[in-house]
């Protein structure tokens, strides 16, 4: 594996947005590039959207 991220990805990214099925295939798209989950998944409410709102830290292996 490269000690760096492909395409000039930075080596920290929190992913954010809606609960739902693309925020989960945005965070399996990074873990088959390589990153690593960092911590716990945070979620929150938003009550004028009227849906759940998730957060997920993956870092690059090695750092």
């Amino acid at each position: 594996m490269s000690s760096t991220p492909p395409n000039g990805l930075p080596v920290y990214r929190l992913i954010t947005g809606r609960d739902d099925s693309a925020f989960c295939q945005r965070i399996s798209e990074m873990l088959a590039l390589g990153y690593e989950l960092h911590g716990s998944p945070s979620i929150t409410f938003d009550a004028s959207k009227q849906h759940v709102i998730a957060a997920q830290a993956v870092v690059w292996p090695g750092r």
